[in-house]
Protein backbone atom coordinates (compact mmCIF):
# COMPACT_ATOMS: atom_id res chain seq x y z
CA UNK A 1 0.00 0.00 0.00
CA UNK A 2 2.81 2.42 0.89
CA UNK A 3 4.46 1.85 -2.50
CA UNK A 4 1.14 2.43 -4.24
CA UNK A 5 0.53 5.71 -2.40
CA UNK A 6 4.06 6.85 -3.18
CA UNK A 7 3.50 6.06 -6.86
CA UNK A 8 0.25 8.08 -6.84
CA UNK A 9 1.98 11.06 -5.22
CA UNK A 10 4.81 10.94 -7.76
CA UNK A 11 2.29 10.73 -10.60
CA UNK A 12 0.34 13.74 -9.31
CA UNK A 13 3.50 15.78 -8.81
CA UNK A 14 4.66 14.92 -12.32
CA UNK A 15 1.28 15.91 -13.74
CA UNK A 16 1.32 19.27 -11.98
CA UNK A 17 4.68 20.06 -13.54
CA UNK A 18 2.99 20.27 -16.92
CA UNK A 19 0.83 23.17 -15.73
CA UNK A 20 -2.93 23.65 -15.87
CA UNK A 21 -5.49 21.95 -18.07
CA UNK A 22 -4.96 23.57 -21.51
CA UNK A 23 -8.71 23.48 -22.19
CA UNK A 24 -9.77 25.15 -18.93
CA UNK A 25 -10.76 28.80 -19.49
CA UNK A 26 -12.03 29.45 -15.96
CA UNK A 27 -9.24 31.93 -15.13
CA UNK A 28 -9.79 33.94 -18.31
CA UNK A 29 -11.95 37.01 -18.86
CA UNK A 30 -13.22 38.96 -21.84
CA UNK A 31 -11.38 42.25 -22.29
CA UNK A 32 -14.62 43.92 -23.37
CA UNK A 33 -15.76 43.38 -19.77
CA UNK A 34 -12.48 43.71 -17.88
CA UNK A 35 -11.17 46.73 -19.83
CA UNK A 36 -14.35 48.30 -21.26
CA UNK A 37 -12.57 51.38 -22.62
CA UNK A 38 -10.38 49.29 -24.94
CA UNK A 39 -11.13 49.13 -28.66
CA UNK A 40 -10.97 45.70 -30.30
CA UNK A 41 -9.66 44.99 -33.79
CA UNK A 42 -9.07 41.25 -33.68
CA UNK A 43 -6.98 40.70 -36.78
CA UNK A 44 -6.89 36.91 -36.63
CA UNK A 45 -10.67 36.71 -36.74
CA UNK A 46 -10.51 38.62 -40.02
CA UNK A 47 -8.62 37.87 -43.22
CA UNK A 48 -6.46 41.01 -42.91
CA UNK A 49 -3.44 39.35 -41.35
CA UNK A 50 -0.16 37.92 -42.64
CA UNK A 51 -1.80 34.58 -43.49
CA UNK A 52 -4.74 36.04 -45.40
CA UNK A 53 -7.36 33.75 -43.82
CA UNK A 54 -9.29 33.65 -40.57
CA UNK A 55 -7.06 31.82 -38.11
CA UNK A 56 -8.05 28.54 -36.49
CA UNK A 57 -9.47 28.97 -33.00
CA UNK A 58 -10.83 32.50 -33.46
CA UNK A 59 -14.56 31.79 -33.42
CA UNK A 60 -15.75 35.28 -32.45
CA UNK A 61 -14.03 38.71 -32.64
CA UNK A 62 -13.29 39.01 -28.94
CA UNK A 63 -10.13 39.22 -26.84
CA UNK A 64 -9.39 37.18 -23.73
CA UNK A 65 -6.68 37.31 -21.05
CA UNK A 66 -6.05 35.73 -17.68
CA UNK A 67 -7.70 37.63 -14.85
CA UNK A 68 -4.31 38.78 -13.59
CA UNK A 69 -3.21 40.20 -16.94
CA UNK A 70 -6.59 41.82 -17.55
CA UNK A 71 -6.46 43.56 -14.17
CA UNK A 72 -3.02 44.98 -14.93
CA UNK A 73 -4.19 46.07 -18.39
CA UNK A 74 -7.14 47.88 -16.82
CA UNK A 75 -4.64 49.91 -14.77
CA UNK A 76 -2.77 50.77 -17.99
CA UNK A 77 -6.01 51.83 -19.66
CA UNK A 78 -7.07 53.99 -16.73
CA UNK A 79 -3.75 55.83 -16.74
CA UNK A 80 -3.64 56.40 -20.49
CA UNK A 81 -7.19 57.73 -20.59
CA UNK A 82 -6.05 60.60 -18.37
CA UNK A 83 -3.47 61.37 -21.07
CA UNK A 84 -5.97 61.31 -23.92
CA UNK A 85 -5.51 57.76 -25.19
CA UNK A 86 -7.46 54.52 -25.34
CA UNK A 87 -5.97 51.10 -25.90
CA UNK A 88 -6.63 49.29 -29.16
CA UNK A 89 -6.24 45.52 -28.98
CA UNK A 90 -5.13 43.43 -31.95
CA UNK A 91 -4.65 40.12 -30.16
CA UNK A 92 -4.47 38.69 -26.66
CA UNK A 93 -4.86 35.01 -25.70
CA UNK A 94 -4.07 32.88 -28.75
CA UNK A 95 -5.01 29.19 -28.87
CA UNK A 96 -2.26 26.70 -29.64
CA UNK A 97 -4.25 25.62 -32.70
CA UNK A 98 -3.81 29.16 -34.07
CA UNK A 99 -0.04 28.99 -33.55
CA UNK A 100 -0.05 25.65 -35.37
CA UNK A 101 -2.00 27.32 -38.20
CA UNK A 102 0.75 29.96 -38.47
CA UNK A 103 3.45 27.29 -38.58
CA UNK A 104 1.66 25.30 -41.29
CA UNK A 105 1.23 28.49 -43.32
CA UNK A 106 4.94 29.32 -42.95
CA UNK A 107 5.95 25.85 -44.11
CA UNK A 108 4.04 26.45 -47.36
CA UNK A 109 6.50 28.88 -48.92
CA UNK A 110 4.39 29.19 -52.08
CA UNK A 111 1.57 31.04 -50.30
CA UNK A 112 2.68 34.68 -50.35
CA UNK A 113 -0.69 36.40 -50.76
CA UNK A 114 -0.02 38.93 -48.00
CA UNK A 115 3.70 39.46 -48.57
CA UNK A 116 3.38 43.04 -49.83
CA UNK A 117 1.61 44.09 -46.62
CA UNK A 118 3.47 42.22 -43.89
CA UNK A 119 6.88 41.01 -45.10
CA UNK A 120 7.76 42.80 -48.37
CA UNK A 121 11.50 42.71 -47.73
CA UNK A 122 11.77 39.10 -46.56
CA UNK A 123 11.71 35.78 -48.33
CA UNK A 124 9.08 33.64 -46.66
CA UNK A 125 11.57 30.81 -46.22
CA UNK A 126 13.43 32.74 -43.48
CA UNK A 127 10.46 33.33 -41.17
CA UNK A 128 11.28 30.41 -38.86
CA UNK A 129 15.04 31.04 -38.81
CA UNK A 130 14.62 34.72 -38.01
CA UNK A 131 12.08 34.08 -35.25
CA UNK A 132 9.00 35.60 -36.82
CA UNK A 133 7.14 32.27 -36.71
CA UNK A 134 7.53 29.51 -34.12
CA UNK A 135 5.71 26.39 -32.98
CA UNK A 136 4.91 27.92 -29.58
CA UNK A 137 3.82 31.41 -28.55
CA UNK A 138 3.67 33.23 -25.24
CA UNK A 139 0.21 34.38 -26.29
CA UNK A 140 -1.05 30.85 -25.66
CA UNK A 141 -0.12 31.16 -21.99
CA UNK A 142 -2.86 33.77 -21.71
CA UNK A 143 -1.03 36.83 -20.37
CA UNK A 144 0.37 38.42 -23.53
CA UNK A 145 -1.31 41.18 -25.51
CA UNK A 146 -0.69 42.97 -28.82
CA UNK A 147 -1.94 46.54 -28.81
CA UNK A 148 -1.52 50.16 -29.80
CA UNK A 149 -2.75 53.61 -28.79
CA UNK A 150 -5.90 55.32 -30.02
CA UNK A 151 -5.66 59.12 -29.80
CA UNK A 152 -8.96 60.49 -28.51
CA UNK A 153 -8.16 64.00 -29.75
CA UNK A 154 -7.60 63.04 -33.39
CA UNK A 155 -9.97 60.04 -33.20
CA UNK A 156 -7.34 57.95 -34.98
CA UNK A 157 -4.69 55.41 -34.04
CA UNK A 158 -1.51 57.05 -32.84
CA UNK A 159 1.21 56.97 -35.48
CA UNK A 160 3.73 54.35 -34.38
CA UNK A 161 5.91 54.51 -37.47
CA UNK A 162 4.96 50.99 -38.47
CA UNK A 163 2.04 48.60 -38.58
CA UNK A 164 1.07 45.65 -36.41
CA UNK A 165 2.60 42.30 -37.44
CA UNK A 166 5.10 43.82 -39.86
CA UNK A 167 8.06 41.45 -40.14
CA UNK A 168 11.15 43.61 -40.15
CA UNK A 169 13.58 45.80 -38.22
CA UNK A 170 11.11 48.69 -38.42
CA UNK A 171 8.97 46.91 -35.82
CA UNK A 172 11.70 46.91 -33.15
CA UNK A 173 10.62 49.28 -30.35
CA UNK A 174 13.95 51.12 -30.41
CA UNK A 175 14.07 51.54 -34.19
CA UNK A 176 15.33 55.07 -34.77
CA UNK A 177 14.64 55.73 -38.45
CA UNK A 178 11.18 57.15 -37.68
CA UNK A 179 9.98 60.59 -36.67
CA UNK A 180 10.31 61.96 -33.16
CA UNK A 181 6.53 61.83 -32.75
CA UNK A 182 6.33 58.21 -33.87
CA UNK A 183 9.09 57.17 -31.49
CA UNK A 184 7.47 59.15 -28.67
CA UNK A 185 4.17 57.33 -29.22
CA UNK A 186 5.93 53.98 -28.95
CA UNK A 187 7.50 55.06 -25.69
CA UNK A 188 4.19 56.33 -24.24
CA UNK A 189 2.74 52.85 -24.75
CA UNK A 190 5.88 51.08 -23.54
CA UNK A 191 6.25 53.17 -20.38
CA UNK A 192 2.62 52.70 -19.38
CA UNK A 193 2.78 48.95 -19.93
CA UNK A 194 6.05 48.43 -18.06
CA UNK A 195 4.88 50.64 -15.20
CA UNK A 196 1.96 48.30 -14.62
CA UNK A 197 3.84 45.03 -14.72
CA UNK A 198 4.27 44.08 -18.37
CA UNK A 199 7.55 43.37 -20.14
CA UNK A 200 8.14 44.37 -23.77
CA UNK A 201 9.50 42.28 -26.63
CA UNK A 202 12.69 43.49 -28.31
CA UNK A 203 11.39 42.89 -31.83
CA UNK A 204 7.75 44.09 -31.69
CA UNK A 205 6.65 47.48 -30.37
CA UNK A 206 3.06 46.20 -29.88
CA UNK A 207 3.83 43.04 -27.85
CA UNK A 208 3.80 42.84 -24.02
CA UNK A 209 3.67 39.99 -21.49
CA UNK A 210 2.72 40.18 -17.82
CA UNK A 211 5.85 39.74 -15.71
CA UNK A 212 4.11 37.55 -13.13
CA UNK A 213 2.09 35.51 -15.60
CA UNK A 214 0.07 32.88 -13.72
CA UNK A 215 0.61 30.07 -16.26
CA UNK A 216 4.23 30.26 -17.42
CA UNK A 217 4.30 26.59 -18.44
CA UNK A 218 0.83 26.06 -19.92
CA UNK A 219 -0.08 26.57 -23.57
CA UNK A 220 -3.86 26.75 -23.67
CA UNK A 221 -5.90 25.58 -26.63
CA UNK A 222 -9.57 26.42 -25.99
CA UNK A 223 -11.11 28.58 -28.75
CA UNK A 224 -11.53 32.34 -28.56
CA UNK A 225 -15.27 32.88 -28.18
Amino acid sequence: MRKFLLAVIIFLMAGSAFGADPYDNSDFVLLSEAVPDAILEIRYYSTYNFVGDRINGYETPVAMLTKEAAKALKDVSDELITKGYRLKIYDAYRPQRAVTHFAQWAENVEDTRMKQYFYPNLDKSVLFDQGYIDYKSGHSRGSTVDLTLFDMNTEKEADMGGTFDYFGEESHPDYKNITEEQYSNRMILREAMTKHGFRPLATEWWHFTLNDEPYPDTYFDFPVK
